[in-house]
């Protein structure tokens, strides 16, 4: 992570959580963190989030789940994230049950491929403006 301040605002988001959810709240952020190694790691809206090239995840604590955030439609790209899905954009992770690791990586790791293939055509499309006004 580049940004020493944000992991400290996650830390202390994480501190102030309820103590039976902040192993939870660990185990997730230690998924996406390793799922998404060169993001920055910040707080908006009061909850903590991964920006690459654009925003990846957000995730928040609930009195009795975890919600993770992803932009978009999380089920686009793992059908199975289906069970967990309550809306768009909205997955519930009850905290009585095991946090489904494998799937957060999926999804966490196809955010962070969709946000540079569009950082990788803005600057295709800004390299082509360039040229064409040389031309």
């Amino acid at each position: 992570m580049k940004s020493t301040a944000g992991s400290q605002d996650v830390d202390a988001y994480i501190a102030a959580a309820a103590k039976e959810a902040q192993p939870v709240l660990r185990r997730l952020r230690q998924v996406i963190k390793k799922s998404a190694p060169s993001a920055d790691e910040r707080l908006s809206y009061g909850m903590p989030y991964y920006d690459l090239h654009g925003r990846l995840v957000y995730f928040g604590i609930h009195a009795r789940h975890v919600g993770l955030y992803p932009v978009g439609d999380p089920t686009r790209h793992i059908k199975e994230l289906a069970r967990y899905a309550t809306g768009p954009g909205t997955l519930r992770f009850p905290l009585e049950e095991p946090l489904p690791v494998a799937l957060i990586e999926r999804l966490v790791k196809a955010r962070v491929k969709e946000n540079e293939a569009k950082a990788a055509a803005r600057v295709k499309g800004a390299a082509g403006k360039k040229a064409a006004k040389r031309a």
